[in-house]
């Protein structure tokens, strides 16, 4: 067996188990976490959603940002036709397939499919970096399973914030890139003040999904005082939670493995029931505000020709498995 096949069953060895176990643990503690999710008022369901589309919504902005600076200014509403649709592909089992179809949707408004890309990738690491940045104080709980301690993890963030400071490294990286992959360089380079913009867009996205998970935790938590540690569980463990899954790649947008984090870091504010209960209905809504996104997206594109019947049948096949996560999850 070759090394990239042994990498590849081991990565899928990995997936599988994570599955299983957030699997079995869902369903051994069913009883109580029911319980825990008929807490959740409808009010509240309402402002988490918002809050996570919001999220969603500033992920594009990001998008958005690093595109127009190499070079390709969307107006929002194409745009949205491009990166909504696109980002149905993380819901394939894969790490490329948004970048790929986002690629192809784009070159019918002209913009190089290098270009787009190369954007894709861009967002997706500087999505991760600050993730794992805004995620740093949740480290502390997931390791340590306590709280407080936590500031000498901070002392990890600098080598993060060298990369998303200094656009001459993160250049010279793409750069590099496209050389080994035999392509042409872009035309031109990020400039310090599109990298500026779009990290604290992406941080911007952490904190609209950090206040989505604090108000389901709240409600879940019930009228009492709440554990003194469970805003900076909430609002930071979204983060580092949804970050270490992207690194999960065979799984469909990191199902499974994302929920099991963030159940195991708002467990240290809260009892292991209504932690789960809150993942399990973060994806939920998660889950939705994507497929609406897309499904409104998709109007544009299909509008404008800009999406053909063979990309629209992908669509359609990334939105069923959306769909058969989101059921997966609430079952």
């Amino acid at each position: 067996m070759t090394r990239k096949k042994l990498l590849t069953v081991l990565r899928l060895g990995i997936a599988l188990i994570t599955l299983a176990a957030v699997v079995y643990a869902v369903a051994r503690n069913w009883a109580d976490m029911s319980v825990q999710l008929g807490k959740i008022s409808w009010p509240t369901f309402l402002w988490a959603t918002l809050a996570a589309g919001a999220g969603t919504w500033l992920t594009m902005v990001g998008w958005k940002t690093l595109l127009r600076d190499l070079g390709s200014d969307l107006h929002f509403a194409p745009a949205s036709g491009v990166y909504f649709v696109g980002q149905l592909g993380k819901y394939l089992p894969g790490s490329l397939w948004s970048v790929l179809v986002q690629a192809d949707i784009a070159s019918h408004l002209r913009v190089p499919r290098r270009r787009t890309a190369v954007t894709g990738l861009l967002a997706l690491g500087l999505a991760l970096l600050t993730g794992l940045l805004v995620g740093l104080p949740a480290a502390s709980f997931l390791l340590t399973r306590s709280s407080g301690g936590f500031d000498w993890w901070l002392l990890l963030g600098i080598p993060i914030l060298v990369v998303l400071c200094v656009p001459r490294l993160l250049n010279a990286i793409i750069n590099r890139t496209l050389r080994v992959l035999k392509r042409q360089p872009l035309e031109q380079g990020l400039s310090a003040g599109a990298v500026l913009r779009a990290v604290v867009v992406f941080v911007l996205v952490w904190v609209a999904f950090g206040i989505h998970t604090l108000l389901l935790a709240r409600a879940v938590a019930g009228t009492g005082t709440p554990h003194a540690d469970l805003a900076t569980a909430a609002m930071t463990g979204y983060a580092l939670s949804v970050s270490l899954g992207m690194l999960t790649i065979v799984l469909p947008a990191g199902l499974g493995a994302r929920e099991g984090l963030l159940t195991l870091i708002l467990a240290t504010a809260m009892p292991t029931p209504a932690a789960a209960a809150v993942a399990i209905m973060s994806r939920f809504i998660v889950t939705v505000v994507d497929v609406l996104a897309a499904l409104g997206g998709w109007l544009y594109a299909r509008s404008h020709h800009l999406i053909t019947e063979r990309q629209a049948a992908a669509s359609e096949a990334a939105a069923s498995e959306a769909d058969a996560s989101e059921a997966d999850v609430s079952r």
